[in-house]
């Protein structure tokens, strides 16, 4: 079994140049097709067909999340491949990867930071209904065989809300191509001048898609009271930046290419509601920034406060954000903890992500196989 080649369909519906979970599957299918497997994406119009290189795509024509799992599921992908794993909720899966997280534990969470005009346009919000329907197939109605998650967090919410099996659930953390994200001097210097930065200027880094639940208010908010004006916070990510006014953040949209702003940066930031695993978060770890998040992003598991960053208990406690921006706007304090950060970050390159999850793809297969 372990030499078997599987033929493996991957599900992710939308697109984002900057979405972590479509940088993180591009590099698990990359890493599938070279342990010699055969990868296949079935997704929608707004995927580009340079960004997949490495087998066929389906291209379905729905966009909303149950139309795309009705489309998916008239398709029966299951008779053209060993093993369906999907990044999206749909009905029925062989694997399902919760990147993103529970939806419900999301709604219970987004509720205690909401506005009361938020509260109440949301009562007519259908879309939410649709994902929970699928959420609920997919685990109360054991409509996934087996659940991938990245983080403690993710899988305690499964089993708590829906009582989903745990020891069908594994934790497989995040990965990024480590060498990817070492800037040497010389880049760094062209990053920041990119960004028009002066040498004693302290670049607060934000990447992001969906804002409000990564926090962007919180970290804008915590800029602007910051006590070290040499503090500025650069935004990287798809989002309406007209909500957002500070003369102290820059807005950089969606980059092809995000490792300049890591290479320019010196603080990342990611004062999140809600996140299972942010990858951003990773990504700025290896390159050598410290990360200043909150026990709601499941990365904090994989770091210690203090030595790799700073964590917060809440998003929204503005007086702590802007105490740990001021504490790594320190140089001596980053130069100090940047061994730490890369011996740490050291134990997540996508390579052990990649054999980790295979590892799964192959004894799913195997035990369809025997059924």
């Amino acid at each position: 079994m372990p030499n078997r080649k599987l033929r493996v369909a991957f599900v992710r519906r939308g697109y984002s140049a900057t979405g972590g979970a479509e940088a993180y599957l591009q590099r698990l299918a990359r890493g599938v097709v070279e342990a010699g497997h055969d990868a296949r994406l079935f997704t929608t119009a707004d995927w580009p067909e340079t960004e997949w290189q490495v087998g066929k795509i389906t291209r379905l024509h729905s966009r909303s999340a149950i139309a795309f799992a009705n489309e998916l599921e008239k398709l029966r992908p299951r008779n053209e491949c060993d093993v369906l794993l999907s990044l999206e909720r749909v009905w029925r899966c062989d694997v399902y990867r919760a990147g993103v997280g529970v939806h419900r534990a999301w709604l219970n969470r987004r509720k205690e930071f909401a506005t009361p005009l938020q509260k109440f346009w949301r009562i007519f919000n259908r879309k939410d209904g649709h994902i929970l329907r699928l959420e609920e197939s997919l685990f109360a109605n054991g409509g996934a065989r087996r659940v991938i998650v990245n983080s403690q967090m993710v899988k305690g919410e499964i089993v708590d809300l829906y009582r989903y099996p745990a020891d069908k659930i594994e934790i497989v953390r995040n990965g990024v191509p480590l060498e990817d994200f070492q800037f040497d001097a010389e880049t760094r210097a062209k990053a920041r001048s990119w960004l028009q930065l002066k040498e004693s200027d302290i670049a607060a880094l934000f990447v992001a898609t969906g804002w409000e639940r990564k926090g962007l208010r919180f970290a804008i908010d915590a800029v602007e009271v910051c006590r070290d004006r040499r503090v500025r916070l650069f935004v990287a990510g798809r989002g309406n930046p007209r909500r957002y006014k500070s003369e102290r953040v820059h807005f950089l949209g969606e980059l092809p290419d995000v490792r300049r702003a890591y290479a320019a940066a010196d603080i990342f930031i990611l004062p999140t509601i809600y996140d299972p695993f942010s990858n951003a978060s990773l990504e700025a770890l290896a390159s050598g920034l410290p990360v200043i998040t909150t026990r709601a992003n499941g990365f904090s598991e994989v770091i210690e406060d203090n030595a790799h960053g700073s964590i917060l208990d809440l998003p929204n406690d503005i007086a702590a954000l802007r105490g740990a921006l001021e504490a790594w706007s320190d140089d001596a304090r980053r130069s100090a903890a940047r061994s730490a950060i890369i011996e740490r970050v050291s134990q997540f390159d996508i390579s052990r992500n990649v054999s980790q999850t295979l590892q799964i793809l192959l004894q799913v297969a195997a035990s369809a196989a025997s059924t």
